[in-house]
């Protein structure tokens, strides 16, 4: 026969053990994943994105993006067609407070189901390919990929004008 005895010290112990269980499962439960099968741009495999006007729905893959040919190939799902000679690599890092003109091009990135605010004071890498498709424009246009962690986080497509256009990697509706 075996008797154990607990002293007041070993069952706080024991409660302080279960209430930092009890937190991290918590934690684990209403905290969502930041990688794997989650369904959004920033931290999953794919998403739907539904099409303008014929209401088929479109999957693009954020994930898996280290190199400037996996930037490239991003950036083929969405019809764009770059000059993998002209891509311009470069580390940037997102500021830590959005100014006027940061805090707009982040409403530009969450119209598309991504936000920078995630990633305050982050070193990124921006890559940086002239696109050679864009219907409608004669002028220099280019399109940028931000990656954290082999994963796309932002970009655009604009144009190299002062007056010009800046919109998110899917091609405008043409009317």
């Amino acid at each position: 026969m075996f008797i154990y005895s607990f002293k007041a010290s070993s069952i706080k112990f024991f409660a302080v053990i279960c209430v930092a269980l009890a937190a991290l499962i918590t934690l684990i439960a209403f905290v969502p994943a930041y990688a794997g099968g989650e369904a959004s741009p920033s931290g999953g495999v794919a998403v739907d994105v539904p099409e303008a006007e014929s209401g088929v729905t479109a999957s693009y893959r954020y994930d898996k993006v280290k190199t400037a040919d996996d930037a490239a190939a991003f950036l083929r799902q969405f019809g764009w067609v770059v000059d993998a000679g002209s891509v311009e690599s470069r580390e940037v890092t997102i500021p830590a407070e959005f100014d006027k003109v940061f805090a707009g091009y982040n409403e530009l990135q969450k119209a598309q189901g991504l936000d920078l605010s995630k990633y305050k004071k982050k070193k990124v890498t921006r890559h940086t390919f002239t696109v050679t498709n864009y219907d409608g424009y004669d002028g220099t246009v280019y399109a940028n990929v931000l990656i954290y962690r082999s994963r796309v986080i932002g970009g655009d497509i604009c144009s190299a004008d002062v007056n010009g256009f800046v919109h998110g990697f899917e091609k405008p509706v043409q009317e």
